[in-house]
């Protein structure tokens, strides 16, 4: 029996099964140099990011802890920034913590700087004590929806909770999401089992957030396609359940109504 629970008021889930296992996705080292090439000017959230992870670490004492992809930010090319802070970044992580990685869409050249003894999976995902990790920019191997249970990142959740002026910045979001059996046997072909997925948001703040409640919709890859979205969950990181998706975007369109 595996049980998934995210630690409160941080963008971290622990599952505990025979292993305890700590995820953390899309921390996007270097995205301070994108912002610099945009012409603002973002000192590097790299330390800050490393000493709370370690912090968290220390006191929970999990077996694994698992980066869910976009450990790095820039591509196709590494910056400066990243060959500098992604291997100590690593290496200090690894120094206390077995540390695994599933490669996100923006972790090319990631192997050339991880440590040796940082494990580095391909984007078809790991299976670990029972329970399918993936990043979520690309359909995974199937043996991932035969888990107990189903972990992704990439999306980056968040809702923007807007007031009657329709303005309000997006607050980081927790998703708890069925899966489509009928997205899924058209990908591959067969029934899985499709279990619930949930989608971790984004450790990195300076990320933002894709507004799941906005009237916008993005192209996020296969995830919306592979998942049951309009029935997710949907909770904030202070453990607030928000209810599903489809009653939080049906407001969302009220508000927007009465607001014109």
């Amino acid at each position: 029996m595996v049980r998934s629970t995210p630690i409160l008021n941080e963008p971290l889930l622990l599952v505990e099964g025979r292993l305890r296992v700590l995820v953390a996705a899309d921390l996007h080292i270097g995205i301070e140099h994108q912002l610099w090439l945009g012409g603002a000017s973002v000192p590097s959230q790299t330390k800050k990011m490393l000493e709370a992870l370690m912090a968290e670490v220390e006191e929970i004492r999990p077996d694994r802890l698992i980066l869910l992809g976009d450990v790095k930010h820039n591509l196709p090319w590494t910056s400066f920034q990243e060959k500098s802070e992604v291997p100590s970044f690593l290496r200090s992580l690894s120094e206390i913590v077995e540390v695994e990685v599933v490669a996100g869409n923006h972790d090319i050249g990631l192997s050339d700087l991880a440590p040796p003894d940082v494990a580095i999976h391909p984007a078809s995902g790991l299976v670990l004590d029972g329970v399918g990790y993936f990043h979520g920019h690309t359909w995974p191997s199937p043996e991932i929806f035969e888990a107990e249970e189903v972990v992704a990142s990439h999306l980056h959740p968040a809702v923007r909770l807007a007031d009657r002026l329709g303005s309000a910045p997006p607050e980081r979001a927790w998703v708890r999401t069925p899966l489509s059996k009928e997205g899924l046997r058209e990908e591959y072909g067969r029934d899985l089992q499709s279990p619930e997925m949930t989608i971790v948001p984004a450790y990195n703040p300076l990320c933002g957030g894709y507004p799941l409640d906005s009237a916008t919709r993005e192209d996020r890859g296969p995830l919306p396609r592979m998942a049951r979205l309009d029935r997710a969950r949907i909770y904030l990181l202070d453990g607030t359940d928000l209810g599903r998706l489809d009653r939080i975007r049906s407001l969302q369109a009220e508000r927007t109504k009465q607001a014109r």
